[in-house]
């Protein structure tokens, strides 16, 4: 884990809110349940363009944060013939907050 890492990606408000959604994607992004593919749930994740809509920010941006994101280690993708699906890195989102307890 890099830490400096994890506090630039968590740094910008619209990507703090990301990572807050994802926490409950039921609740955040409902519509999202009319198209998942059979092969996805929401514990696959939430598609770029569902959470692009909530953002209220353009495709490039969103896909820029998304990827700094996981490049922290905040998030994982699987992707699905041509979506993209985002969800958290729970493990290292428990690992962030055991660094937070014993080394700050």
């Amino acid at each position: 884990m890099e830490p400096i890492d994890v506090f630039k990606a968590l740094s910008n408000e619209t990507r703090l809110n990301i990572l807050e959604w994802l926490k409950e994607p039921e609740k955040h992004f409902p519509k999202q349940g009319a198209h998942l593919p059979k092969e996805v749930s929401y514990k696959g994740g939430v598609c770029v363009g569902d959470i692009q809509e909530k953002a209220k920010v353009s495709q490039s941006t969103v896909s820029s944060y998304l990827n700094m994101m996981q490049k922290a280690g905040l998030l994982e993708s699987v992707r699905h013939g041509q979506w993209t699906y985002y969800r958290r890195n729970e493990e290292f989102i428990q690992q962030l907050a055991q660094y937070f307890k014993t080394d700050i």
